[in-house]
C-alpha cells in the first residue's frame, strides 16, 4: 500500500483542524453539552470515520477499506470501554459537570499523540522483527484474561485506581478547590495548581496505559501504519461528545468486558498465527515459516461485528440487563419525583407517578439474586422508594404539591465506589444505585 507524503499530510492537517474546531467552537466555553448537541456531533464523526473508509476503499481497494474498517470498529469498542474509566476518575476528583469537556479534549488529544508515536515504533519493530508479533499477540491474550478475571473476581475494584493515578495523588499536590477549568490559580497570594492539572495528568497517564493494549490490537488487524494512524485517530474523534451521549448508559453495558475479551483473544490467536506463518525464531520449526491457517479480514470483521452486536444485545436484553435497566429506571423516576419543584406541572407529577407503577410491577419481577447482585444498598434504594410514595399520597390527598427534596449534589457528596462515581457523575442517581458497567482494559 503506497501514501504518499501529500496524503500523509492532507490527513494529518484534517484531523488537527478537527481537533481545534472541537475546541474553539465547543469547549473553550465551559458548559454542559445536550442530549440533542452530543448527538448530532457524534453521528457526524462517526459519518466522518465511515466515509473515510469509502476513500480508502475507492482509492487503495476493497482488502485495506476492510482493515479501515475492521481496525476502526475494535478501537471505537476500546475507546468506549476507556470512557468508563475517564468517568471514574472524574467521579473521584469531583470534576464540575460543565469543565468535563476540557480534560476529554486533552486526553484525546494526549492519547492520539502518544498512540501515534507507539504506531511508527510498533510499524518499525514489525518490518525488522517479526517475532515482535508473538509480543502482540501475547500481550492481548494476557488483557483478555485480565478482563475475564476481573469479571469473575468477587467484591468491587476501583478501574480507575491504576499507578499513574495514585503517582499523580502522592506527588502533585493542588488547591483543595476548582478555579473552572483552570490549571492554576492564586491560593493565598501564591501561584497554586488546581485539581484539574491533577485529572489531566491522570488521564493522560491512563491514555498511555490504554494504548499499550490498542496499537497492538489494531496491528493484528493490518500493518499498513497509515490505516493505523487513521483508524485510531476516527475512532477518538467524537469520544468527547459520545461521553455525554452515553455516560449515562455505560453502566449499563454489564458484557462489555467478555465482548472485548473475545475480540482482544481473537484478535490476539490471530497475531500468533500470523508470527508462526512468518516466523524466524530458531527454536520454533527450526526458524522455517509453519503452515497455519491465518485468519481473513473479512472473518475479522465478522467476528468483530458480531461479537459487539451479541454483547449489546446481551446487555440490554438479558435477564441481569432487564433487571438493571428496571432499577436504574425505578431509582431515576423515584429521584426525579423527590426533588419535584412544588410549581411543577400537576401532569408532570401524575406522569412520573403512572411510570413508576409500572416500573414497581416490573420490579417484582427482578430475581432476588439480581436484587442483591445490582443494587448497591438495599436501604438507601427502599428509603428513596418510600419518600418519592409519601410524597404522592400527601400530593394526592391534599391536592397541595409537596416541599421538594433538595437535589443531590455530586460535587459535595463523598464518592463511595467506582459506579456510584459512575452514577454522581452523570447525575442521575444516588451514591447507593444500582450496580453495573465493564472493567476497563
Amino acid at each position: 500500500m503506497e501514501v504518499s507524503t501529500t496524503v500523509w499530510v492532507l490527513t494529518i492537517v484534517a484531523i488537527v483542524g478537527l481537533l481545534l474546531f472541537d475546541y474553539v467552537f465547543h469547549v473553550r466555553k465551559a458548559h454542559e453539552p445536550q442530549l440533542k448537541e452530543a448527538a448530532i456531533w457524534s453521528a457526524i464523526y462517526v459519518g466522518i470515520a465511515l466515509l473515510f473508509g469509502l476513500f480508502v476503499l475507492w482509492e487503495w481497494g476493497g482488502v485495506y477499506a476492510g482493515e479501515y474498517y475492521a481496525g476502526y470498529i475494535t478501537e471505537k469498542a476500546l475507546s468506549v470501554d476507556n470512557l468508563f474509566v475517564f468517568l471514574i476518575i472524574m467521579a473521584s476528583f469531583k470534576v464540575p459537570r460543565a469543565d468535563q469537556q476540557k480534560v476529554l479534549l486533552f486526553g484525546i488529544t494526549f492519547a492520539l499523540v502518544a498512540r501515534t508515536a507507539l504506531i511508527f515504533v510498533g510499524a518499525g519493530l514489525i518490518n525488522q522483527f517479526a517475532w515482535v508479533f508473538y509480543l502482540f499477540g501475547l500481550i492481548l491474550l494476557l488483557t483478555a484474561g485480565s478482563l475475564i478475571k476481573g469479571e469473575l473476581s468477587e467484591g468491587d475494584h476501583d478501574e480507575a485506581d491504576n499507578f499513574v493515578v495514585r503517582l499523580a495523588k502522592r506527588f502533585i499536590h493542588t488547591t483543595d478547590y476548582y478555579d473552572g477549568d483552570k490549571l492554576f490559580t492564586i491560593h493565598n497570594g501564591k501561584r497554586a495548581m488546581t485539581p484539574m492539572l491533577l485529572v489531566m495528568v491522570a488521564i493522560g497517564g491512563t491514555d498511555v496505559l490504554f494504548a499499550l493494549d490498542s496499537i497492538p490490537a489494531i496491528f493484528g488487524l493490518t500493518q499498513q501504519p497509515y490505516l493505523v494512524f487513521t483508524a485510531v485517530a476516527f475512532s477518538l474523534m467524537g469520544l468527547r461528545q459520545l461521553y455525554f451521549l452515553i455516560d449515562g448508559l455505560l453502566d449499563r453495558l454489564i458484557y462489555l468486558s467478555w465482548g472485548l475479551a473475545i475480540i482482544l483473544g481473537f484478535i490476539g490467536i490471530k497475531l500468533i498465527l500470523h508470527a508462526l506463518h512468518e516466523n524466524t525464531l530458531g527454536f520454533i520449526n527450526n526458524g522455517e515459516h509453519v503452515e497455519v491457517v491465518e485468519v481473513s479480514i473479512g472473518l475479522s470483521l465478522t467476528v468483530i461485528i458480531g461479537v459487539l452486536t451479541v454483547t449489546i444485545l446481551a446487555s440490554l436484553y438479558s435477564p441481569k440487563g432487564r433487571a438493571l435497566r428496571t432499577i436504574s429506571g425505578l431509582q431515576q423516576v423515584a429521584e426525579q419525583y423527590v426533588t419535584l419543584p412544588q410549581d411543577a406541572p400537576e401532569e408532570r407529577r401524575r406522569a412520573l407517578a403512572t411510570k413508576a407503577g409500572r416500573l414497581q410491577e416490573q420490579m417484582a419481577k427482578v430475581s432476588p439474586k439480581h436484587r442483591e447482585e445490582l443494587i448497591e444498598s438495599e436501604k438507601h434504594f427502599h428509603d428513596l422508594l418510600d419518600r418519592a410514595r409519601g410524597k404522592h399520597r400527601e400530593f394526592e390527598a391534599t391536592g397541595v404539591a409537596p416541599e421538594p427534596d433538595p437535589v443531590p449534589d455530586p460535587e459535595a457528596e463523598s464518592v463511595e465506589g467506582a459506579h456510584a462515581d459512575t452514577q454522581q457523575a452523570a447525575g442521575t442517581t444516588t451514591p447507593d444505585g444500582p450496580r453495573g458497567g465493564s472493567s476497563a482494559v
